[in-house]
């Protein structure tokens, strides 16, 4: 009798060991970890985290079981996850790879179990490794945002990130140490119980809603729950992934379902190391490319911003979107996705760090009147690239300063992986994100040992010790 799709994946969760993994996908874990920390503990402070720690503490009240990275607050298991959830995903600076953002979903709940259980390094890397593979996959064999049918942009109806809720299943049930029937079950349960996916909602409204796309928390806590329940005795649906007409794909809303993109060569090769793209600014990827191009523009012809007449800007597919084209900004998370405002804000070269989200500089009048001088349109070449190159994000940008148009494309902005033909993050360019994002929370002696904590995670008998150093306010006066 052959095996379900969940048993496969079970299989595959719990007969992986740290010693199986490629050595770039320990590298490209490490780096996940490094760069996604560092983004929770810049986001902290943020609105959207604010709200999250505040719930951690009403959900566990007297519970300290769990690091809130950046904060002194700690709370349980499944209050912390959430929390740290949100403020990883709070700049949306955090990395990007299919089918979407990952990290903010499948890491929290891991690292928080990791804590607790006093787990070692090779563990937490293989969880790592595990979670962001099937996400990816899940990914790979649904609906995307990015799908191109017959040479043309297809948006899909229903669209958002709640498979990640299967990597982050894995991973907590790895850590705990489930029986690959448990592990199987889990993942069933994950499905009957995972969050719907809202992000279509999301882009075809402004002003946008505060929560984004997904939120990450009531993904994460899902991820815990199914864990949870099938480790205590709960049995899931055993075909829910099977069943192409009554199981996960059909109320998820996905009109694609590709098992064979899931499973396929699983266990012996490895993608989402050679996706996962970093982020060089705290605002949509879709707008990198354009933003890597303006900066270049500006600091190779020293014009400030006040001397920008008008900018023209041609670059992803979505400007049907109301949240991609709003130029109504009354709050950080309206700026994040609005491509004329980051395109004003990315004028201003300010460091690439949450000083982006301070209202100071939201709001300001001069990023307001730039606003006003600049359009966005489609590159012609859009949909014709991605058809053939996923990783491609053609942009063209036009700067009217001087007296002059100057004139600049690209194909890959930074921070494209190298495996992709891009020109992908290094490790010390990361580590530099990490101290900018950290800057001001902890000490430059906590800072040091992070980076090299990250780097060397592999030699950790307990992680307690390291993921505790990364909550408390150190800051240096």
């Amino acid at each position: 009798m052959s095996l379900s799709i969940s048993q496969q994946l079970a299989q595959f969760t719990t007969s992986t060991r740290y010693d199986d993994l490629p050595a770039d996908v320990v590298h490209e874990s490490k780096r996940i970890l490094l760069d996604s920390i560092g983004c929770a503990i810049g986001g902290i402070e943020l609105h959207k985290s604010r709200i999250a720690v505040r719930f951690a503490e009403a959900q566990s009240p007297g519970d300290t079981s769990a690091t809130i990275f950046g904060s002194p607050v700690r709370s349980s298991i499944f209050g912390a996850s959430f929390a740290n959830g949100e403020a990883i995903n709070a700049l949306d600076f955090d990395a990007v790879l299919p089918p979407g953002h990952v990290s903010p979903y499948v890491l929290p709940g891991l690292l928080a179990v990791a804590e607790v259980d006093r787990s070692s390094g090779r563990d937490v890397l293989l969880a790592t490794a595990i979670s962001h593979e099937m996400t990816n996959r899940f990914g790979k064999a649904m609906d995307y945002i990015r799908d191109i049918v017959d040479g043309k942009h297809r948006m899909p109806d229903v669209l958002g990130y709640a498979s990640s809720v299967f990597g982050a299943t894995a991973a907590v049930t790895l850590l705990r140490g489930a029986s690959t029937e448990v592990t199987s079950h889990a993942l069933s349960i994950a499905a009957s119980i995972s969050p719907v996916n809202s992000h279509r909602s999301w882009l075809d409204h402004a002003p946008v809603s505060t929560i984004k796309y997904t939120m990450a928390g009531p993904i994460v806590q899902a991820a815990l729950t199914a864990a949870y329940m099938a480790i205590l005795g709960h049995r899931g649906d055993p075909a829910v992934f099977d069943d192409p007409e009554h199981g996960y794909r059909k109320f998820i809303g996905s009109s694609r379902w590709q098992p064979e993109r899931l499973l396929g060569s699983l266990g012996s090769e490895w993608f989402f190391q050679k996706e996962n793209a970093f982020k060089v600014y705290p605002h949509c990827r879709a707008l990198h490319g354009l933003l890597d191009i303006l900066v270049g523009i500006l600091d190779q012809n020293s014009i400030e911003s006040g001397e920008i007449q008008a900018i023209r800007a041609w670059g992803e597919g979505h400007t049907e979107f109301a949240c991609w084209t709003t130029r109504d900004i009354s709050d950080p998370v309206d700026g994040q996705f609005s491509a004329t405002h980051g395109l004003a804000v990315g004028a201003l070269r300010l460091p690439k760090s949450k000083i982006w989200h301070d209202p100071n500089v939201v709001l300001t009048p001069p990023v307001m009147d730039l606003m006003s001088r600049i359009t966005y349109g489609t590159h012609p070449d859009w949909a014709r690239l991605v058809a053939t190159d996923p990783a491609a994000r053609p942009s063209r940008v036009e700067v009217d300063a001087h007296g002059q148009t100057f004139v600049a494309e690209l194909i890959y902005p930074k921070g494209t992986p190298g495996a992709a033909g891009g020109s992908e993050m290094s490790d010390s360019e990361l580590a530099d994100k990490f101290r900018l994002n950290v800057e001001g929370v902890l000490s430059r002696d906590v800072t040091e040992r992070a980076v090299e904590g990250f780097f060397e995670m592999e030699k950790m008998e307990d992680v307690s010790p390291f993921l505790k150093s990364l909550g408390a306010l150190s800051a240096d006066a």
